[in-house]
């Protein structure tokens, strides 16, 4: 039965990737509406989460416009990776550009050895690009982590279109030994989406001013591994084109010293609400961050304690 659906969705995309991008952005697009109206439990957590967070600057009215665009934007995304997929890289350049990677400081590490750096990503516009952006660095590898599907004919299948990208995967169930041996060797560029819930491995810090539960790994690995720390977002610019934007570097060291997880993961969070507060329906807002707020860990700090 595996194979049969993996054939049948090898089909559909083999349809897809001949169809024109900006068509497929359009149907994507009235796909998502209807889904608006069809899916009634991520529409309510669209709307609960637009109303908690944008909620005080925004007429009820507004809040229903952006959910609705939320969704249209959703279905633009997953039907149009499916697309940019197959794109080689010498034609990126027609719908992708790369903004501020004159942030990123080359200079070499104390060790005298290349310097490795550390995206910090959310789920921002087609966040499939974010994979793309390695044949802008050809001097630098790429990775990012994923989560794997539980039909193995999903998982093969959506294996097959990330693999074209360049761009090394790690399963973050089973191969976590493999990403920190990445992350180790210089000149790599490591992509986390940090930007869900975390559940009860994540620490808790304030996010459009609510306690949520953050995942702490873009901090953790750029102190343990010595990363450069940016924040990175995928801006949608127009039907079918996009534009990845480096972030200014975000410390991971004051005076000399460390600085703490919580204090780094803060920054982080900011610069997410920065990049929402930019184009709030580029987000992902179907996704409840603020669940089960109370598993996350609180580590005695004042950020922490804060939201107690």
């Amino acid at each position: 039965m595996n194979t049969i659906l993996y054939l049948v969705a090898v089909s559909f995309v083999n349809v897809i990737r001949f169809i024109p991008l900006k068509l497929l952005v359009f149907v994507g697009r009235q796909i998502g509406f209807l889904f608006y109206f069809i899916d009634a439990p991520h529409r309510k957590v669209a709307v609960n989460n637009l109303t908690n967070s944008l909620g005080s600057s925004r007429s009820k009215k507004e809040i229903i416009a952006l959910a609705r665009e939320n969704f249209r934007r959703l279905g633009e995304v997953y039907l149009s990776s499916i697309k940019t997929a197959h794109i080689p890289p010498e034609k990126l350049g027609n719908i992708l550009t790369i903004k501020g990677v004159e942030r990123l400081d080359r200079s070499q590490r104390e060790d005298g050895s290349e310097p490795s750096f550390m995206l910090a990503m959310g789920h921002f516009g087609n966040f499939e690009m974010y994979a793309k952006a390695g044949h802008n660095e050809p001097e630098y590898e790429l990775c990012t982590t994923y989560r794997g599907f539980k039909q193995p004919w999903v998982d093969k299948l959506i294996k097959s279109l990330r693999n074209k990208s360049g761009c090394h995967f790690f399963d973050r169930r089973f191969e976590g030994g493999k990403l920190k041996a990445f992350m180790k060797r210089p000149k790599t560029i490591t992509g986390l989406l940090a930007d869900q819930s975390a559940g009860r491995s994540g620490i808790l810090l304030p996010f459009f001013g609510r306690p949520c539960s953050t995942n702490p790994a873009p901090a953790l690995f750029s102190l343990r591994y010595k990363l450069r720390l940016h924040g990175c977002l995928c801006r949608r610019v127009g039907i079918g084109q996009w534009e990845l934007e480096l972030g200014p570097e975000i410390p991971t060291r004051e005076n000399g010293q460390a600085r703490s997880v919580e204090e780094i993961m803060a920054d982080v969070n900011a610069t997410y609400e920065q990049y929402i507060l930019e184009d709030p329906a580029n987000w992902f807002w179907v996704h409840n961050r603020w669940k089960r707020s109370d598993r996350a860990k609180k580590r005695g700090n004042r950020l922490a304690a804060s939201q107690k």
